[in-house]
């Protein structure tokens, strides 16, 4: 099976056209016409990629692309926009969207597209498992060597700013009535920071320690900006919040939050 694919555009012949090129390069592929069934179907099942129109009534294609991202971060994520939607489509790319194709779009651009995304999460899926299977075979020689292992204790509880607090555990931030919830990825990212703060920490680094694995000098600032970006924006609820996080141009993020 070359990849698992779901179609989320409200109009249906471009539905039925989508799926029947991806269906004949031998791809599984499901259909949906709204955002709202797509937020509800990722919550259950899981897919290599997704195309996703822009622009739907009810939960718009930038909506339902926040969320997924959320709940599926291993989903690569393909915007389907017209012309009069590029700034939109911008915006997408910011928020982690794989890549975006102007409607109507000739069938070998489509194919094109869905080739490098699937390749690129297959690639971000060997290196992990690779990863997991180098941890397994240390640990294994470490108990035919009688070595034992310690657990270091790590603080999972911060204050930060006025009064702001942190809990790793529970993947939370709040002051007073206000609170944020972090997903997995970002309580990690969150948590790497924090053990860090005021050290330059490289792309690569980032997503070594966040994600597990390594990667290359120019695809590591295009795993890391769209989590750090949305990291940004739940830390920009509190006052001061939305400058802990500072860029260093060229080279990766340091965590100025006091």
């Amino acid at each position: 099976m070359k990849g698992k694919i779901l179609i989320v555009d409200d109009e249906e012949a471009s539905r039925r056209s989508l799926k029947e090129i991806l269906r004949l390069e031998g791809y599984t592929v499901s259909a949906l016409a709204s955002g709202k069934e797509a937020v509800e179907v990722l919550n259950n099942d899981e897919f290599d990629m997704m195309l996703l129109d822009l622009k739907m009534p009810g939960m718009s294609g930038l909506e339902v692309l926040d969320q997924a991202v959320q709940i599926t971060p291993n989903t690569k994520i393909i915007m389907l926009t017209a012309h009069g939607s590029l700034e939109s489509a911008i915006e997408a790319l910011r928020q982690g969207a794989h890549d975006y194709i102007l409607k109507p779009a000739a069938p070998n651009d489509i194919i094109a597209s869905v080739e490098r995304g699937i390749s690129s999460s297959s690639e971000s899926e060997r290196k992990r498992h690779l990863l997991e299977q180098m941890e397994a075979s240390l640990q294994e020689l470490k108990d035919a060597e009688g070595i034992e292992t310690t657990i270091e204790n790590t603080r999972s509880m911060f204050t930060l700013g006025d009064n702001i607090k942190v809990d790793l555990e529970r993947r939370e931030i709040w002051q007073g009535d206000e609170k944020v919830s972090l997903t997995p990825t970002e309580g990690k990212l969150m948590k790497v920071l924090l053990e860090n703060r005021g050290r330059v920490l490289s792309h690569r680094e980032l997503v070594l320690l966040v994600q597990g694995y390594q990667t290359t000098d120019w695809e590591a600032p295009e795993i890391m900006r769209p989590l750090v970006s949305r990291l940004r924006r739940k830390l920009a609820t509190f006052s001061g919040g939305g400058d802990w996080i500072v860029n260093v141009r060229g080279t990766g993020y340091v965590f100025d939050g006091r």
